[in-house]
């Protein structure tokens, strides 16, 4: 049985994403296979394919099939935690090779939740990498309390609009950076206050944070640094641009932490319930198909994308 799906034969622009027919993979025990309705795009999507961000660890694992985060039905199960037909979401073999551009997905049953029926495969794709880095950022590492005071920058952004949403859940007072066009949409998130980028220098505000949430890094790091409380928290999440934040942190008087996200079902379970009570929302900003994913990559390289890129299968012939 073959299947389409998205392949790189090598690392480059958009030209390089190329559809193709490959055989539906075969699943091992503790796996299921998900007939994918909806593939979400995030910031290590487009570095993989110009060859940073995974591509080291894929690249000779043919044929390369980028992404992770998939919502779709369970079309096969070896594993008792999923039946067939089960709608399932989630962010498969983080770090490692996801394979989710493609119309089915081979993935560990460990690595999904049931995908609540109050939202969409759209929305359910959407809150995958980026919501398990908001929840693993702030919750698992730097275990987030109420009362404390987060400043989490590109609040707009795909991990910055879930961080806000889960943050105000927790009972922190949110700080969250973006443009000025993006002001209202921070703050109907539960921001309780919005810092234009533009227009504010970061190192002339309060100097009252008890953490930080960097999801910019590079010299974002250093101002980061001069509005933290002494022994608060910076958490930094672009990986090869924020490899100093660790020392930069202790001459600081703060504790300072790289942050990677990892597959993890059980977390992705608090996510499902997250969505299934509305303590948080996906934004989806924009649906395309799966024809259109260089499109899509081109937006999310453009730096102006609010919530999150989702390409839609739903709609794609049998």
């Amino acid at each position: 049985m073959l299947m389409k799906a998205i392949i790189i034969a090598q690392a480059g622009g958009t030209a390089e994403l190329q559809i193709r027919e490959i055989p539906v993979p075969h699943i091992q025990n503790g796996e299921v296979l998900i007939q994918v309705k909806a593939i979400s795009i995030n910031p290590v999507d487009t570095k993989t394919r110009k060859g940073n961000g995974q591509y080291s660890q894929i690249k000779d694992d043919h044929p390369i099939i980028l992404g992770w985060d998939v919502s779709g039905v369970v079309s096969q199960s070896k594993s008792d935690l999923f039946n067939v037909g089960d709608e399932v979401f989630g962010m498969v073999n983080f770090p490692g090779h996801g394979k989710a551009y493609a119309e089915f997905v081979a993935s560990p049953a460990t690595h999904l939740a049931l995908k609540p029926g109050e939202i969409s495969h759209e929305e359910a794709a959407a809150a995958t990498l980026a919501a398990l880095t908001a929840y693993q950022s702030l919750v698992n590492t730097a275990r987030i309390q109420a009362g404390q005071k987060i400043l989490i920058h590109a609040a707009a952004g795909g991990v910055g609009h879930f961080a806000v949403q889960i943050a105000k859940h927790f009972g922190a007072y949110v700080a969250g950076t973006s443009s000025a066009k993006n002001k209202d949409f921070v703050l109907n998130l539960g921001a309780d206050e919005h810092i234009d980028y533009h227009t504010t220098q970061l190192e002339e505000h309060a100097k009252d944070f008890d953490m930080v949430l960097d999801t910019i890094g590079g010299d974002n790091i250093d101002r980061s640094l001069t509005v933290i409380k002494q022994g608060g928290i910076l958490i930094s999440i672009p990986s090869g641009l924020n490899d100093s934040v660790g020392e930069k942190s202790k001459a600081k008087g703060v504790s300072g932490y790289t942050f990677k996200v990892a597959s993890n079902g059980k977390d992705m379970q608090v996510i499902a319930d997250y969505l299934k009570q509305g303590i948080i929302k996906a934004h989806v900003s924009e649906t395309l198909s799966f024809e259109e994913m260089a499109i899509a990559h081109e937006q999310l390289e453009s730096g102006r994308t609010v919530g999150k890129v989702v390409i839609s299968l739903i709609n794609e012939p049998e």
